[in-house]
């Protein structure tokens, strides 16, 4: 049980950590200079595919996805390891960017953390359907629906709205894509 305590109070610093990390650069007012901007990504500063997950359009969109990382911290946490959230994070947030990046040309900056988060749910809701399978099935039905609408209808009613912008869906189908690609590969890693 301590091992577990202290296994979910290191995975909850972990979250604690990206959210303070998202509320200073709202705060320091640097998303201009973190966002994805495909111009100057072009111009050598890759790291702005992995930097643009972390700041928001303002106030409104930054509580939103907050809400969304207190849903994965408290309802996830203990399903992995520290490492394999921050690899799954960085992986999801690579995997965003770079989608983005190369076939989304029209896109020329985005922020935001809602695609990172759909990875984080898909990979937590598989979690989640292994050992409750109701309430995991029910969680990767509504993920799958959502990407679906998404797909076809665009961003989900009063969405843009909320988060004080226009929602890129892609950014969120990316972002799934890097949760099923990572629990295929931690399959693979699991069997070996």
């Amino acid at each position: 049980m301590r091992k577990l305590l202290t296994k979910w109070q290191t995975v909850h610093t972990y979250w604690l950590g990206l959210f303070i990390l998202s509320v200073l650069l709202q705060g320091l007012n640097l998303v201009d200079v973190m966002r994805f901007d495909r111009g100057v990504i072009s111009q050598g500063q890759w790291w702005l595919l992995l930097t643009g997950n972390l700041a928001h359009l303002n106030w409104n969109h930054l509580l939103l996805n907050m809400a969304g990382l207190a849903l994965v911290a408290v309802f996830f946490s203990a399903y992995m390891s520290v490492l394999s959230w921050l690899v799954l994070s960085l992986w999801s947030a690579l995997l965003v960017g770079v989608g983005l990046y190369y076939f989304n040309p029209e896109i020329f900056w985005y922020v935001g953390m809602s695609g990172v988060l759909h990875g984080l749910f898909v990979v937590g809701g598989w979690y989640e359907f292994r050992r409750f399978k109701a309430s995991g099935l029910v969680l990767l039905t509504l993920v799958t629906a959502k990407l679906i609408w998404e797909q076809y209808a665009g961003a989900l009613p009063g969405s843009e709205e909320m988060a004080g912008g226009r929602v890129v869906v892609d950014a969120h189908l990316y972002g799934a894509i890097a949760g099923v690609v990572f629990l295929g590969a931690k399959s693979l890693v699991v069997r070996r």
